[in-house]
């Protein structure tokens, strides 16, 4: 982390879990324990059903409410789908673009992800862009060309003056949900190449104001050693956000 240029950022991810009569009770115990949380940021993006009551109960205090997805176009005839304004009207500050779950089972390209970043920022959203490299790429040895290709096609038509209000998340896609978590030394090399591709395409003081997460399988246990790299700035965080204490236990990390 590096305080100094930007901010540090805990995301938790709760995929698809907790119907309202589940989230009511989860959202008040990490509100108890991470709403004083005062070096970093905390964000909680829930389903779409449950950011309505989220907005709600973390008015007031230091607890974002993000979403995990949002279409591409403004609006349309699109059964099903919720588009940008709809989640920023809800309450929402963040929005997860491109998560690897999305691009798998989804089909969303980097193309889509470039557009939703687009859309995201006209809406005064702020995007949370995953990227990360399969395991076969992993092991081909190209996961800093597949991540910058990815980085690359998220920032193209962004200005400079939008870049730092994106955020990037590492994710390699190997170490999601499956409790296998990268070394510290291949996420502090995939973060710090991130960084280099938005410092070739835009300048050094740029670059430095952008916060970049590592998504994979961040835990009570590891996240000091992770967020103790100078270029990884926060978590995305899946399994553990469901949980107060384990999510709390990182966010303390990051607090410290």
């Amino acid at each position: 982390m590096n305080r100094r240029y930007r901010k540090t950022l805990i995301a938790g991810n709760w995929k698809m879990n907790k119907p309202l009569t589940e989230a009511r009770p989860l959202l008040d115990g990490i509100k108890q324990r991470c709403s004083k949380a005062r070096w970093c940021e905390v964000v909680l993006c829930v389903p779409f059903v449950n950011i309505p009551l989220a907005s709600r109960l973390m008015k007031g205090c230091r607890i974002s409410v993000g979403a995990q997805n949002m279409h591409h176009e403004v609006s349309g005839a699109y059964t099903g789908e919720v588009s940008a304004a709809m989640i920023k009207s809800a309450g929402v500050k963040y929005v997860i673009i491109g998560h690897s779950e999305r691009r798998q089972y989804c089909g969303e390209t980097d193309e889509l992800v470039s557009k939703k970043v687009r859309l995201a920022l006209e809406n005064d959203l702020r995007p949370i862009v995953c990227v990360g490299e399969r395991l076969e790429q992993r092991e081909m040895g190209i996961t800093l060309e597949v991540v910058t290709l990815q980085v690359k096609a998220a920032l193209d038509q962004i200005p400079a003056g939008q870049v730092r209000k994106i955020v990037f998340a590492y994710e390699p896609i190997w170490a999601i949900g499956t409790g296998r978590t990268a070394t510290v030394e291949q996420a502090s090399e995939v973060c710090k190449e991130i960084r280099a591709v938005i410092r070739k395409k835009y300048d050094a003081r740029i670059a430095r104001s952008v916060t970049i997460q590592y998504g994979g399988s961040m835990n009570a246990d590891n996240a000091k050693e992770l967020l103790g790299q100078p270029d990884i700035d926060g978590g995305l965080i899946g399994g553990a956000s469901l949980d107060p204490d384990s999510f709390n236990a990182i966010v303390q990390a990051a607090n410290q």
